[in-house]
């Protein structure tokens, strides 16, 4: 008996190795050579085709050794408004105003403007508050003329604020009888004085944060104007203006006219104030005090939307004073 081991060989195994070792040798081509090839292969390939190291390569997506992909969180979390620039600055945007800190500052604006008339080649405003404080008058005013040359129409507003006539901590009026009937009376002369030039005042009786933002909704104001002031409630109620303006898209413009110099003039920084009044007369003897302003001739036209009403000037009664019994205490 021959014992031969090739006479034990079976032909269809050999038939199907030399097949695999053709296609092995095909693999070794392009690899758009190989594909080609993929076509013609049997139905039916032994387990040991799929295991070769350049056959499996076939089969597999050829990757990167490092793939980053980023997720939507590490995307965001580069997300900033601040300048690319090296220089470092804040990560966001911030509408606070400086002047919480330091009052007497150049103007400031406040808030993004809305999109500017198209046909108005000037870039006028359609439509501008203008919110009297302390500066009732007409001449003099940088707020209202910056705010009359500035706009389309002008709606000037006076409030008065329940707050400033209350009770203090200590029992007594904040505002006494006297100051708020020369109160009334400067708001009286104000509105008749608007109204010579073609104009009017709006009065109401309620807090500037709330009142000026429906006057605001109702024109489609696109800014605010008005004068800085230092004391603390004033200054409260400016955060409380700015911060309810910038929730509805409307830029709020403040200006300085409380002092005979102005603070933009000063031959020194206001943290290097001097002390005492002899020290600042020696600085500033000699530096050019600003011109008045003219007061206007003719004032733009009140805006047409929202038909606001001017309102009623108070009376003492109406804020929360008991003439007969104030002026007793007094």
């Amino acid at each position: 008996m021959d014992s031969n081991p090739q006479s034990c060989e079976n032909p269809e195994i050999k038939s199907t190795e030399e097949q695999t070792q053709n296609q092995y040798q095909v693999s070794q081509s392009p690899f758009a050579t190989a594909s080609l090839s993929l076509s013609s292969l049997p139905p039916t390939l032994p387990t040991q085709f799929f295991i070769q190291p350049k056959i499996l390569s076939l089969f597999s997506a050829q990757s990167p050794s490092k793939v980053k992909v980023p997720t939507q969180a590490s995307s965001l979390s580069h997300l900033s408004l601040s300048s690319t620039s090296p220089s470092p600055s804040p990560s966001k945007l911030s509408f606070k105003s400086t002047f919480a800190n330091n009052p007497l500052q150049s103007p400031l604006s406040l808030g993004p403007r809305r999109p500017l008339d198209p046909s108005n080649g000037a870039a006028i405003r359609r439509a501008s508050i203008v919110w009297f404080r302390n500066d009732l008058r007409v001449h003099d005013n940088e707020c209202l003329n910056t705010a009359n040359n500035e706009s389309m129409s002008v709606l000037p507003v006076y409030c008065f604020d329940p707050r400033d006539y209350g009770k203090s901590s200590s029992g007594f009026d904040k505002t006494g009888p006297y100051r708020a009937t020369f109160l009334i009376e400067s708001v009286s002369d104000l509105r008749k004085n608007l109204q010579a030039r073609g104009s009017d005042l709006v009065v109401r009786i309620g807090k500037p944060e709330c009142v000026l933002v429906e006057l605001a909704k109702a024109i489609g104001a696109d800014a605010v104007y008005a004068h800085r002031e230092v004391s603390h409630d004033e200054v409260k109620a400016e955060e409380k203006i700015e911060s309810a303006m910038k929730e509805e898209g409307v830029e709020v413009k403040y200006f300085w006219g409380s002092t005979l110099f102005h603070v933009d003039d000063l031959p020194f920084k206001l943290e290097d104030m001097p002390s005492n009044y002899g020290g600042f007369r020696d600085k500033v003897n000699g530096l050019e005090i600003r011109k008045t302003i003219e007061s206007l001739d003719q004032m733009k036209g009140m805006p047409s939307r929202g038909d606001v009403e001017t309102g009623d000037i108070p009376s003492l009664t109406d804020l929360g004073l008991n003439t007969a019994a104030t002026m007793a205490q007094v």
